[in-house]
């Protein structure tokens, strides 16, 4: 092309906007050295600046193509620079804009420049989020003028932290814009650079100007100076105390006292507990560490009451440090933003865990720990998705597992080991916050959580590895494999006990796992019981309003019904509701599940009035939280449905019904199960209004579906038994109606069992 209008096309993602201006800043500044202008490169003459770039975002055309101005502007540029970002790689525009420019033959002529993500990272499935190149970037184009299948490599600078930096970045794509050499230019601006630095200092005057400057200057060193001493000499004692006070922890002040006997670690922390304060009153710094340091133990050993005034001391002593420790206390909010998590306190968790990480982020570069900010991204994420904010969390762990993935590249083997736990928990809980809009993508993610901790710890126990097998085995209950997830998790369950003892939130939480496979299994009986065992340990460590709790009485509850005491199973009900409305005084996806479990079970029961009630407000509930269409609302107005059958409102519930397939429609697909049991109910209601070939043909359909998907839950296919005997019986097919009676289904499990968000998700 001949005398192109612009030097370079800037591409970036709005999400990038500082980037795009202080890259334009950048290059038409920048004068190129005296000795290279002029000369002729493969880019032709290198000019006396690089101006101008084109970066308007304002002309964009509202219609899918680029529109007549930018694809002009793009014509009429030498080059294309693509500020690469997960926005970036994400953005219809800028891979529009790449796929133009490589149409115009310039291929050779597109620079990336790096600012965030991973190159390459789609990948790996699980890291896909982490994406910085657009489609367009990594393959190359097809004599079609389409992308072809074939990888390319981009010309790339990495402006992140660790990489290039911003300034050899900007160097190498100047370079590339010129045609010349990156290292000659590089050491052409450093001679240039200390020419000017030359110039500026023997040009200076000395006199007052000189003289109150370096006063400050000395002023300001010595302040810093001053203040580096004060915490030297306080991290020195620190050490020198804490270490004191852990050898005077483990002594035994009187021998024929012991007689023999080793003291327990819960012996050991009370004790810890009850002289920290008065042995070191006039040290707050050391009270600090050594409360935190407690605070951590207890909460692991799930004595949450011992561990909660401890973290919180520790948090109050390093607010009123002087000089303060914005790391250390960063460190401190964070630990309590984990018990917060445990104790259910979410709005205070998320609080905690914001000021830490606003603390860690605003740290200088040589004083900031990013293992430790992971650690409190880690917790955000995990706070936010047990709390139900799936969306929110997935962005706070996969900040988190980027910063990871960094820095397991960036270690030693001993260091990764550690860092590589850490990210596997962090995939763990990503694949929990996944599961909740796509349980087929959360699979594979909870598959690499797995294959990670086998690699590190083998056939050792460990209880990041018990986490892992525990989480497999309910995203494989959820998808229908009752025997192998029965399979791990009482391989999990088995660890956890080796690890935490009989008693331990994790150990009821992996009894209340095993019970809802027993459940779905037929074992009922073994289901209750488990169920019972998971409920006591709960309530003993956990307080009575919590929402383990809560969940264990809400499963316990369907266990109950199938055994037959709907009765019972309403009042069981009824007491996980009001333990949820507790807990989440607002509108809450676990408060509207509880709603509808009830409506149900009192629409088992007869009380039809109730029933309505509760599900009305659960369904009111749920559409506040979602919307006017998600598979949520689906499932109310299924049971919604459900209860219109039952008082023979057919006009109604045909309504519901179908309104109920056409949300899983959308949200799932035609083909999933839970369509094919709105469609059940559906079937009911035309067999209600005598339409009998049609209820027909829709109730085998259903129950077609609902028999043969793996993941299809019993009381479904259930449901869609009794309809179809119901309907033959109306029809006036009595050999018919014997063939579907629901007291030939050996399936024992007649109801929905909830997935979890679990402690061992942390």
């Amino acid at each position: 092309m001949d005398s192109p209008r612009y030097r370079a096309f800037l591409s970036y993602s709005h999400r990038d906007a500082k980037w795009g201006a202080w890259l334009h800043k950048s290059l038409e500044s920048y004068r190129p050295p005296k000795q290279i202008v002029g000369t002729v490169t493969p880019r032709g003459a290198v000019p006396k600046r690089l101006t101008p770039i084109f970066r308007d975002r304002e002309e964009l055309a509202s219609a899918t193509d680029l529109g007549t101005l930018l694809n002009e502007a793009l014509r009429q540029s030498a080059c294309q620079i693509v500020i690469c970002s997960p926005s970036s790689a994400r953005s219809k525009w800028v891979n529009e804009e790449i796929l133009a420019f490589k149409r115009l033959g310039r291929e050779d002529r597109i620079f990336a420049l790096i600012v965030g993500g991973e190159p390459y990272a789609s990948n790996d499935p699980a890291h896909a989020e982490e994406e910085c190149f657009p489609p367009a970037l990594r393959y190359k184009l097809g004599s079609d003028g389409n992308l072809s299948t074939e990888r390319t490599e981009p010309i790339a600078a990495d402006a992140r932290p660790g990489k290039d930096g911003r300034t050899n970045a900007k160097l190498k794509l100047i370079a590339g814009l010129l045609g010349v050499g990156f290292d000659g230019l590089r050491q052409r601006e450093q001679r240039r650079r200390q020419r000017q630095l030359f110039m500026i200092a023997s040009g200076a005057i000395t006199g007052m100007v000189i003289t109150s400057g370096l006063a400050a200057a000395a002023l300001i060193a010595r302040a810093q100076a001053q203040r580096q001493t004060v915490i030297a000499k306080r991290e020195a004692e620190t050490a020198k105390q804490t270490t004191r006070f852990l050898v005077d922890l483990f002594k035994i002040s009187d021998p024929s006292e012991a007689r023999g006997n080793s003291l327990s670690a819960r012996e050991m922390l009370d004790r810890g507990a009850a002289s920290v304060e008065a042995q070191l009153a006039k040290q707050p710094e050391i009270q600090a560490t050594l409360m935190d340091t407690l605070g951590k133990a207890y909460t692991g050993l799930g004595l949450y009451a011992q561990a909660k005034p401890l973290l919180e001391s520790s948090v109050a002593k390093r607010e009123a440090l002087n000089p303060a420790e914005p790391a250390q206390l960063a460190l401190s909010l964070s630990d309590l933003g984990d018990l917060q998590t445990w104790r259910a306190e979410y709005p205070d968790a998320e609080r905690a865990y914001r000021r830490a990480i606003a603390l860690q982020k605003g740290l200088s570069v040589d004083q900031r720990d990013d293992e430790a900010l992971a650690k409190s991204l880690f917790g955000l994420g995990d706070e936010l998705a047990k709390s139900g904010r799936s969306t929110d969390a997935e962005a706070a762990l996969g900040q988190a597992l980027a910063l990871q993935t960094r820095l397991i590249r960036d270690a030693d083997a001993d260091v990764a080991r550690t860092l590589k736990a850490d990210s596997a928990k962090t995939l763990q809980t990503l694949a929990w916050a996944i599961q909740e809009r796509d349980l087929n993508a959360a699979i594979p993610v909870m598959q690499s959580a797995v294959a990670m901790h086998r690699t590190l710890w083998g056939t050792e126990p460990h209880p990041d590895y018990a986490d892992a097998l525990n989480d497999m085995g309910l995203l494989l209950r959820y998808k229908g494999d009752y025997e192998e997830s029965e399979q791990l998790l009482r391989e999990s369950l088995a660890m956890y006990r080796r690890l935490l003892g009989d008693k331990h939130p994790e150990v009821a939480m992996s009894l209340h796992n095993l019970a809802q496979v027993l459940e779905l299994e037929g074992d009922l009986n073994g289901a209750n019981s488990t169920f019972q065992q998971a409920l006591a340990m709960q309530r003993e460590l956990l307080g009575n309003v919590h929402p383990d709790v809560a969940l264990t009485l809400y499963n316990l509850a369907w266990v109950i019904h199938d055994q037959g005491d709907t009765h019972r199973a309403a009042d069981t009900a009824r007491e996980s509701l009001a333990i949820y409305r507790k807990v989440f005084p607002d509108d809450n996806t676990d408060v509207a599940r509880g709603m509808t479990q009830l409506g149900y079970m009192l629409t088992q029961a007869g009380d039809y009035s109730s029933a309505a009630t509760y599900l009305q407000e659960g369904l009111g509930m749920r559409r506040r939280l979602f919307g006017s269409s998600h598979p949520e609302i689906a499932s109310s107005l299924l049971y919604v449905a459900i209860l219109q059958v039952a008082t023979h409102d057919y006009p109604a519930a045909l309504a519901s019904a179908g309104a109920s397939a056409d949300m899983y429609t959308a949200g799932l697909s035609a083909s999933n199960w839970k369509t094919a049991a709105a469609q059940a109910v559906s079937g009911a209601a035309l067999a209600g209004l005598g339409k009998y070939p049609q209820a027909e043909e829709r109730l085998l359909s259903a129950y077609t579906v609902l028999s043969n998907d793996g993941g299809a839950l019993p009381m479904y296919r259930k449901l869609a038994r009794h309809y179809l005997e119901v309907l033959y019986r109306s029809w006036g097919r009595p050999s018919d109606a014997m063939r579907y009676a629901v007291a030939a289904d050996s399936s024992a499990s007649t109801r929905v069992v909830v997935p979890a968000v679990v402690g061992s998700t942390r």
